[in-house]
């Protein structure tokens, strides 16, 4: 049954997670290595989407998705969560909170790209000037300010923000081809993830996981970044009345998330920053006149 003041109450609870967890990931990225980071959050994630499953009866669906589709759920495991959270918790590690977090807002605007070669999608004019705003918005943050002296204070980590973009956007674009349960789906990819997880942590961090703080962070992480918050998005889709004006308050987040990071994580929140978020929020409303109705699968934002 539609309810839009149900798909209201769902859509804002997903968003008051995802305005939290760019402070849960520096915070506990001062206890943990982001491998062991990703490799607790994802366990309890883990943990967390088959207790679902199991209340929903849907534990069987596992293997029959498996069996039909092994190399697929394998390929979704390896982009999200191993290699998206592995590179984006690296950019946390080395940039500002506030920085990474926004540059990570431009995934949507990545997507447009790669939907052209991928998906055969065609990028009309507005598309182009969102992407143009979205970018020169990410510059401005990236460089705080100083366009013309293309100074970045962190090479790498800047790279390494953009470049979890392009794994998002490749992950929601492999995910329009899947047909069945999404609740299903992600939770194959994260139990075929976790070896991978595992072994990323033996060979880049250790298991030597005893700092409490970093597993109160890592936990939290599981269980409202990587599971509660995609649960309860997939509710205020299912409720909505009206999917784009639930798909407005993501824009809620960011800013949000700046508030929080100045005042628990004590970041000095850089003007640059606040000029190149709001550039790219408008780039996505420009965008989402075209790209509401072309992209249904990518219901998450960051």
């Amino acid at each position: 049954m539609k309810d839009q003041k149900k798909a209201y109450l769902f859509g804002l609870g997903a968003v008051a997670c995802w305005s939290t967890v760019a402070t849960a990931f520096k915070l506990s990225l001062g206890y943990f290595s982001p491998a062991q980071l990703l490799l607790v959050a994802t366990a309890t994630s883990l943990v967390l989407l088959l207790g679902l499953l199991a209340v929903q009866g849907k534990l069987r669906y596992l293997g029959r998705y498996l069996r039909d589709r092994p190399g697929y759920y394998l390929l979704l495991g390896l982009l999200n969560p191993a290699l998206y959270y592995l590179i984006l918790f690296q950019a946390y590690d080395r940039l500002p909170a506030q920085q990474a977090q926004t540059l990570n807002y431009t995934w949507a605007i990545t997507l447009t790209l790669l939907a052209v070669p991928f998906l055969g999608q065609k990028i009309r004019g507005q598309d182009w000037v969102a992407i143009v705003l979205g970018y020169l918005g990410a510059m401005v943050i990236a460089t705080r300010g100083d366009l013309l002296g293309l100074s970045f204070e962190d090479p790498l980590g800047v790279a390494l923000a953009l470049v979890s973009t392009l794994i998002w956007a490749g992950y929601w674009i492999l995910n329009t081809r899947n047909q069945g349960d999404p609740l299903v789906a992600l939770t194959l990819s994260f139990l075929l993830a976790l070896p991978f997880i595992l072994l990323a942590t033996a060979l880049w961090s250790d298991f030597a996981l005893t700092a409490w703080q970093g597993w109160v962070g890592a936990v939290y992480v599981g269980l409202f970044e990587m599971g509660f918050a995609f649960v309860m998005w997939l509710l205020a889709m299912k409720h909505a009345e009206n999917t784009a004006r639930i798909s407005n308050l993501i824009f809620i987040s960011p800013f949000a998330s700046l508030l929080l990071l100045r005042f628990l994580v004590g970041e000095a929140i850089y003007p640059a920053t606040v000029v190149g978020l709001v550039m790219i929020v408008a780039a996505l409303l420009i965008q989402q006149l075209r790209l509401g109705p072309r992209f249904a699968k990518p219901s998450r934002a960051k």
